[in-house]
């Protein structure tokens, strides 16, 4: 039974003057209804430009090259801008990493956000628009806003970057919508907003099986709200599977991020960090691109890029998968 989101096989290329450089290269997975998935990885890596082609909103000098999107049964690669806009916002939703930029500045946060819903099909009407009002007051309380009605008339100037952030999620979910893609929901948040931002995505995955895109740099946010997770490395999909198993990785760039982690039974200790640097979208690898950095690497690892190997309801892209942490 496919999923409701199926992604095939999905290239992007950057434009670069002349050049096109592939920055997301053959990445395919899939996301269930009602289902909490998470993407990991370093910044840089083509998390946030495979949500933006999911949702259709790819920059100017981004291309989707190949593959399919598949959403509900409706192929997006093959819809246009005026099609798209029937589902932006009404059935596929996103949480912007970069809010300052995604909140109009000459707008008040609570028409912004009321106007998620007017314009995904709620009626305009005098007694609707109280409604909608009232739904949006509702929200920010939810949120943790402690005078939501104040806030409602605030500009964003007027807000901190950690309350434009809750109120660029209260736009994104107020609609309810089937697919969530929560780029670093949480990364500008205190630890008590961070737990209500996502403690709210899971009672709407819940209430409304929504089916939610975690991506985040945190680890322990994935391994505590997702059911599933996927690791992503130079554009590619490198290791997949159940979010339990999060912490006992088979490729050796996973094993490399668990053993970054900071924790009480590494105190007094030097913080493992993974030697050398994330590739350039412009370095061509003809293998692995973590084997420049990884200790296990040999000559296939330069030489062809692994196959899949199934584990557990997971799988994971690697020549030689396993053998404890690398940095561990």
């Amino acid at each position: 039974m496919p999923g409701l989101l199926e992604v095939s096989n999905l290239q992007i290329a950057l434009k670069k003057g002349d050049k096109t450089i592939n920055a997301v290269d053959n990445v395919s997975f899939s996301i269930n209804e009602g289902e909490i998935a998470g993407l990991a990885g370093e910044t840089g890596c083509g998390k946030t430009l495979t949500a933006l082609s999911v949702a259709g909103l790819l920059p100017q000098k981004a291309k989707i090259l190949g593959g399919e999107i598949i959403f509900g049964g409706r192929r997006l690669t093959s819809l246009n801008e005026k099609d798209y806009c029937g589902i932006r916002g009404k059935e596929i939703s996103m949480i912007f990493q970069e809010v300052r930029q995604s909140l109009n500045p000459l707008i008040k946060v609570g028409r912004q956000i009321r106007e998620a819903l007017e314009l995904n099909g709620v009626s305009t009407n005098i007694a609707e628009g109280k409604n909608n009002k009232r739904r949006t007051v509702e929200m920010l309380f939810r949120l943790g806003f402690d005078e939501p009605k104040k806030i409602y008339n605030a500009y964003p100037h007027q807000l901190s970057g950690g309350m434009c952030q809750l109120i660029m999620s209260a736009i994104a979910v107020i609609t309810n919508p089937r697919l969530l893609l929560a780029d670093e929901p949480s990364s500008s948040l205190d630890a008590q907003a961070q737990e209500r931002i996502l403690s709210m995505l899971v009672e709407m995955n819940r209430e409304h099986k929504t089916a939610v895109l975690i991506i985040s740099h945190d680890l322990s946010v994935i391994r505590s709200f997702c059911s599933r997770f996927l690791v992503m490395y130079a554009g590619k999909i490198v290791e997949e599977g159940r979010a339990d198993a999060l912490y006992s990785p088979l490729h050796p760039y996973t094993q490399a991020l668990i053993g970054a982690i900071p924790g009480r039974d590494k105190r007094g200790r030097n913080l493992a960090n993974i030697p050398g640097k994330v590739p350039s979208v412009e370095d061509n690898f003809t293998g692995c691109p973590f084997a420049p950095r990884c200790i296990k690497a040999q000559n296939i690892c330069v030489k062809s890029f692994p196959g899949a190997v199934e584990n557990g309801g997971g799988k994971v892209f690697c020549h030689f998968p396993g053998g404890g942490n690398q940095n561990g």
